[in-house]
């Protein structure tokens, strides 16, 4: 494949949303790429692909990450051979200077854990120390597994810290650096790299994200598994009610009996009222109320 179809391939993956459609456009792109790092960088296929490394269908993930795999190490070896001679420099290709930020249209791939300066990227963007590291602890978390620019991490991790900054009345105190800990804490969860593409490709503003809870924040497995062990932990504890008291208050919806028994649980916040579980005696009628 030449850089106009891989470009026009990604065009299609970056607008596709089923499966089966994401599959067939990574296989076409697995079998059609012949990488080269300049291949890489004009086409941006590799940032495209890496999108799709943390997609719930594994079939999709694995596929990411073998074709992730094999174009570092094409583009490694092609490194390697041009360092020790072996190989003529494309005739097109510019010097590279070391020194220089790594430019925000570049694509390439990065081996190893990524932070601001292993990425030449600079965040000593304030006269606060502080504030400093934020923004550095910030741009290390986001960029495990990817490859976007680092000048685009950085942004991202500046505006988060700009905005916690903003929400704290411009202060750096104990709300402000505990805010920065949990937002840090659950970027760099490798488990969640739904959240870091989500901040990286603006899908959730930072605006929005520092408003959000940790179970927001949380990774869609811990998710389901908290809300089965919530239900787990309900049924259970009301398996284990045995004592209910019957009483004339309450009347029946379904038969207009008064003969009703009932429990009371805590299923919210301690702040919150209790749970009133309610069961006719006369037609086995359930429901409940807070």
């Amino acid at each position: 494949m030449d850089a106009k179809e891989i470009k026009s391939a990604v065009s299609s993956l970056d607008k596709s949303t089923d499966d089966a459609t994401i599959l067939k456009l990574l296989n076409i792109l697995n079998d059609g790429v012949e990488p080269t790092e300049k291949l890489l960088r004009e086409t941006k296929v590799g940032v495209a692909v890496n999108k799709f490394r943390g997609n719930s269908n594994p079939e999709v993930s694995s596929l990411v990450k073998k074709m992730i795999r094999n174009w570092r190490e094409v583009v490694q070896n092609e490194k390697t051979k041009k360092k020790t001679g072996s190989a003529t420099p494309d005739k097109d290709s510019k010097p590279v200077n070391n020194n220089t930020k790594q430019s925000s249209t570049e694509s390439k791939f990065h081996s190893g854990p990524r932070n601001p300066k292993t990425d030449g990227i600079n965040t000593t963007l304030y006269d606060n120390t502080t504030r400093n590291a934020s923004v550095s602890a910030l741009y290390t978390a986001l960029a495990i597994e990817r490859n976007d620019s680092g000048e685009h991490i950085l942004a991202v991790s500046r505006d988060i810290e700009n905005e916690v900054f903003k929400a704290e009345y411009s202060s750096v105190n104990d709300n402000y650096r505990n805010k920065l800990r949990t937002f840090t804490m659950n970027l760099r969860n490798k488990k969640n790299p739904d959240l870091r593409d989500r901040l990286l490709t603006n899908k959730i503003k930072p605006s929005n994200f520092i408003k959000m809870t940790p179970n927001e924040m949380a990774p869609e497995s811990l998710k389901k598994e908290i809300e089965k062990l919530h239900k787990q932990n309900l049924f259970d504890a009301q398996g284990a009610t045995e004592k209910r008291a019957v009483t004339d208050r309450f009347t029946c919806g379904k038969c207009k009996h008064k003969k009703v028994s009932y429990y009371q649980m805590q299923t919210r916040s301690a702040d919150e009222p209790l749970t009133t579980f309610c069961t006719c005696e006369n037609c086995g009628n359930r429901w409940k109320f807070s």
